[in-house]
Parts: structure tokens; C-alpha cells; sequence
């Protein structure tokens, strides 16, 4: 099962952002999206969330259009985590995650509670449940908002064929530390079958992480396929616009 995006075309006053895009997001992988600043990254995302829509083609979660599945249906079949999340009320760390979960008829508290519990492990932030969400740093606001995207995962009364996580920029602001913590819980998600689709900035550690890779530019996809396939020096030098070199015996990738 999986999304199948295709020929997805955007445009805002006649500019096209994107220009007849087709990917696909498959269970128990991960999919990076890579492209310099400008190129597409974060709309392509907005569209495959169903947050906006394509000026023409079509997104489907697991051989179902996108726009015949209701609001409702696509927060339980997939969480979103956005590259910008303001707060501008002083909650609790715990209500941030809070806001994250779907319930049904009635809020269960003992179900929440046992899912907060499992994602304030997993994300190691028990301990700033009842701290003011705006008094934390960066990287700590961004670990609360990955939390809250994870939450509803951990909900098991909805039963679907398939559940997906995107995230745009979800390492911004980490140190190496907790960006390793965040891409392992990623990884841990996709073994146990759910489908990823992330924007990254950070080549070295797409290459790493990633099962399938897919890169943009000015709206375009310029390349689709496995790291392997897809991170040669030519074919990322031109998308960059800029010198690419990678090292075959370390695996590193640098540019000037």
C-alpha cells in the first residue's frame, strides 16, 4: 500500500511552484525530499497532507483520492509535522502534545495519558510535561512538536491499512545527538510499517537514513530512486548549482 502521487502541478498567481510531480510514498520506507531552498519542498508536502490543493493531478492514500477522504479520516491515516509551529497562548508542554491526538465521541484520559507516556519516552521529554511551552529552546519546541505529530500514531482504536508521518525540516534546531534520536525513532516507525516522507536540508544524513530519495528542483523532480542511485556527484552538482563531491570509501558527502 501506499500514496501515489501524480502529475501534481501548483501554481500562486500564475508562478508554478510545481510542475507535474509524481512520487510514490510506500509502508515500511522512508522518502526524503531534498532540493534547494525555493524549489517546491514544503508545498509538495502542504499537497500531499491535503492542506492545499493541486492546481491539477491527484494524490491517493492506498488507491483512495485524497479529496473523498473527509478531515477527519486523513488526521488518522496521517500526522503532519510542519517546519513552522508557533504557540501563541503559554501551554504546558503536555497540552501542546495534547493537541495533536484524535479522539472519538469522547476524550478517554487513560488512553491519552498511556500514549503520552509511551511518546514522552520514546522522544525523552517526560520531564518537561509542565513546563511552559514557550519558555523552551528551539530544539526543545521542536522535540514537543514531533511528539505531537507521533501522539495520534499511538492511537490504536482506528484501524486503517495504512498509517504515514510527514515532516518537513523536523531536524532543525537539534544537535547531532537528538537529530540521530529523532532519524532512529523514524526508522523504528518505517520497521513497523509505517510509510515517512521528510524534508531535509542535510544530504550526509539523507543518504544514511533514507530508503528512497527524491530531488527537486525549480518545481521538478530531477531525481527518484535509492541513494545509491540517486546521490552522484554530477546529478547533485547541478541540482545544487554548485561543486558536489562524493567520497565512495567514507560515504561523505561535500560541496564547494
Amino acid at each position: 500500500m501506499s500514496i501515489e502521487i501524480k502529475n501534481i502541478s501548483f501554481a500562486v498567481n500564475d508562478f508554478e511552484i510545481l510542475k507535474e510531480v509524481s512520487l510514490t510514498i510506500k509502508k515500511n520506507e522512508i522518502l526524503t525530499l531534498l532540493g534547494p531552498n525555493g524549489s517546491g519542498k514544503s508545498t509538495l508536502l502542504k499537497v500531499v497532507s491535503g492542506d492545499i490543493n493541486p492546481k491539477s493531478g491527484s494524490v491517493s492514500f492506498d488507491n483512495v483520492m485524497l479529496d473523498k477522504i473527509s478531515i477527519i479520516d486523513r488526521a488518522r491515516i496521517r500526522s503532519v509535522m510542519s517546519q513552522s509551529q508557533d504557540i501563541i497562548y503559554d501551554f504546558s508542554v503536555k497540552e501542546v502534545i495534547e493537541m495533536g491526538w484524535l479522539e472519538g465521541k469522547e476524550f478517554v484520559t487513560e488512553k491519552f495519558d498511556n500514549a503520552l507516556n509511551k511518546v514522552g519516552e520514546e522522544c525523552k521529554i517526560s520531564h518537561l510535561f509542565e513546563k511552559s511551552f514557550n519558555k523552551l529552546s528551539g530544539g526543545e519546541k521542536r522535540k514537543v512538536h514531533f511528539a505531537r505529530t507521533l501522539i495520534q500514531m499511538y492511537n490504536k482504536d482506528f484501524k486503517t491499512t495504512s498509517r504515514y508521518i510527514m515532516l518537513d525540516e523536523p531536524t532543525a534546531n537539534l544537535d547531532i545527538s537528538h537529530e540521530l534520536q529523532l532519524i532512529n525513532i523514524l526508522k523504528n516507525k518505517a520497521n513497523e510499517g509505517f510509510g515517512v516522507f521528510i524534508i531535509l536540508h542535510d544530504l550526509n544524513l539523507a543518504y544514511h537514513f533514507s530508503d528512497k530519495v527524491a530531488l527537486i528542483k525549480e518545481g521538478k523532480i530531477h531525481a527518484f530512486g535509492s541513494p545509491q542511485e540517486v546521490f552522484k556527484e554530477d546529478i547533485l552538482s547541478e541540482v545544487y548549482d554548485l561543486k558536489v563531491h562524493f567520497d565512495t570509501s567514507t560515504k561523505k558527502i561535500s560541496y564547494y
